[in-house]
This record gives structure tokens, C-alpha cells and sequence, in this order.
């Protein structure tokens, strides 16, 4: 997979070289490459931003450099996708737009080519987004009702989730299908050695080596803590 992300602070990305997206990228897995918008302006002091139209509080970030960087990053010429180039998913971390889930992120994982960018101020002039969608699908996406100074954490969120399901990633792929949210119940709870910790002991179920009793257990587990913890997930 080919994952590029805009943004106005390409050091916040720094941490993608660690751990398994790190190896996915040195091994060629994963084409991970971050881009610093500002490379796409044109007057000495690069300016990103400017006041909004109305009137109102802040700033927002101005089409040219979007535009620039959205052609040379889709392999475009002014809005036409070239006919050897298939079409990225280009997403932009919003307040206003869809929840990511993780079957989202399971969506995301089977694309060719995702492209991100990081607004920044009061957001990316609207007709960046409609621009965009004549290169390729526009996928408007919220980590939740919250908002963040900048699109940059979301975009991490994101690119570790749905990057980590790209087969090969994460060494055991058996580890991937018990996960919480991906039958749509959480996680079972884990432990590890010693038995007793701190007057504290293991369930004795699972040190049984009953394979089929410690199933039941852990199917019983995740149904507990799903309708303790998260009861929105259960179907009524």
C-alpha cells in the first residue's frame, strides 16, 4: 500500500519509523511517505492560510497549495487523473464527518492508495474537498465528537489502525482476529505469568490447558465487558 499525508508539521509523524509500521516501511510492505505542504507555495514566507471570507474568528487554509499538492500526489495534471493512475482515497480528518470505526479501517486496509491531509486553523477551504473528488474518492472521517488543534493525531490514529491489518504487518495475523471491536464485542481480559501476583491470581480456568472451557470463558468474558463497558455495541 502507497500512503501519503500533508501536513504543515511533517515532524509530527516522526514516530511511524517505530515498531511494525516502521519494519512494514523498511521492508517495502508499506510505502509511507509524509509531505510538508508548504513545499507547495510560492511566495517567500509559504504561506498556508489566510482570513475567512464572512468574517469570523481564525483562519483557513488556502485551495492553491491543496490543489498542487493533491495533482502531483494523484498523479493528476489540473484536476484529470492521468489514465495509468487508478484512483486514491483521499482522506481529511473532519469534525463533520463520518465515524471511524474499525470496520473502517478494515475498508481502508484493501486500497492501493491512501492520501491524508492534515487541516490545520478553522479547516481546509471547502472547495478543496470538492476539487478532490474528481481524483478520487473523498472520505471526510472523525476519530468522535471531539476537536482536536489539527488533523495530524487523527491521521496517526488512523494510519496505525488501518496499517497494521495490511497483511503482513503484524507477524501473527491470528493475533488480528480476536481483537476487541472486530466481532464487534470487546476484548477478552489477558494475563501472563506469575500465577499469583501481588495476592492477585490468574483465573484458574486458564491454566487448565481445557482448550475448549477456556473458550467458553473468553466468549463469556467479552460479552460481560461489552455490555458493562460498551452496551451500545450489543444488538437489542
Amino acid at each position: 500500500m502507497r500512503v501519503d499525508v500533508v501536513s504543515i508539521f511533517p515532524s509530527y509523524f516522526d514516530g511511524l519509523a517505530l515498531s511494525l509500521l516502521g519494519r512494514a516501511r523498511d521492508s517495502g510492505i508499506l510505502d509511507l511517505q509524509v509531505h510538508d505542504l508548504r513545499d507547495w507555495t510560492s511566495d517567500r514566507h509559504r504561506t498556508v492560510d489566510d482570513t475567512p471570507c464572512g468574517g469570523g474568528a481564525g483562519m483557513v487554509m488556502k485551495p492553491e497549495p491543496w490543489g498542487l499538492a493533491l495533482d502531483q500526489l494523484a498523479g493528476s495534471e489540473s484536476g484529470t487523473l492521468s489514465p495509468s493512475k487508478s484512483r486514491p482515497t483521499i482522506i481529511f480528518p473532519s469534525p463533520a464527518g463520518e465515524v471511524f470505526t474499525q470496520a473502517t479501517a478494515r475498508d481502508l486496509a484493501t486500497r492501493e492508495h491512501l492520501i491524508f491531509g492534515c487541516g490545520r486553523y478553522e479547516g481546509i477551504d471547502e472547495r478543496v474537498f470538492e476539487y478532490a473528488a474528481a481524483l478520487g474518492e473523498v472520505r471526510l472521517i472523525s476519530l468522535g465528537d471531539y476537536v482536536l488543534n489539527g488533523g495530524e493525531v487523527a491521521v496517526m490514529a488512523m494510519v496505525e489502525a488501518i496499517g497494521r491489518l495490511i497483511p503482513g504487518v503484524i507477524g501473527n495475523p491470528e493475533s488480528l482476529v480476536e481483537e476487541s471491536h472486530e466481532d464487534g464485542l470487546l476484548e477478552y481480559p489477558s494475563y501472563t505469568k506469575p500465577a499469583v501476583w501481588r495476592d492477585r491470581e490468574v483465573p484458574p480456568i486458564l491454566l487448565s490447558g481445557n482448550h475448549g472451557a477456556i473458550a467458553a470463558w473468553r466468549r463469556e468474558q467479552q460479552l460481560e465487558r461489552t455490555r458493562t463497558r460498551r452496551p451500545d455495541l450489543l444488538s437489542d
